[in-house]
């Protein structure tokens, strides 16, 4: 895919197929996301993939738009290490990179996603839940699966 026509033709996609997505693929989008620019080269990121129904059931109670990651194959909960930031603004600015490296490679493969953000104001809860240390800021999470259709926002 062209770059520029892989981003001016992605969208958020949230509905998805009932279709597994591969292993190999979770951890490309996951590198393409760790290959975004970072201050210092610092790579402040941390990712929690979910893919057991039961827990993509207990994240999706903690936002209005969890039909969303019920209805995704994966979620990718995406967080920010406190212990490596240098700068704030500029760990901040990495990690939008980083989560838009992962959106446009989910979408070069094939595959949709959507990034979402709502579920920020639970983040102490999504800590909780996935049993993750205070020093790790939740930035966002991505649903990811195969789209129902082609051209949906």
């Amino acid at each position: 895919m062209e770059l520029l026509g892989g981003i001016y033709s992605r969208r958020s996609v949230r509905q998805y197929k009932n279709q597994r997505i591969e292993r190999e693929q979770l951890l490309e989008i996951i590198k393409a996301g760790t290959w975004a620019p970072s201050g210092l080269n610092n790579q402040p990121w941390r990712f929690v993939i979910i893919q057991e129904q039961s827990l993509r059931h207990q994240l999706a109670a903690l936002t209005k738009f969890g039909r969303i990651i019920e209805g995704a194959p994966v979620a990718i909960a995406v967080f920010l290490d406190k212990k490596s930031v240098y700068h704030d603004v500029k760990d901040y600015q990495a990690m939008g990179a980083c989560l838009q490296n992962m959106l446009l490679a989910a979408h070069a493969m094939g595959l949709g996603a959507v990034w979402l953000g709502e579920i920020l104001k639970n983040s102490d809860l999504v800590r909780a839940l996935l049993e993750l240390p205070d020093d790790l800021e939740f930035m966002a999470v991505i649903a990811i699966g195969h789209p129902v259709s082609p051209n949906q926002t």
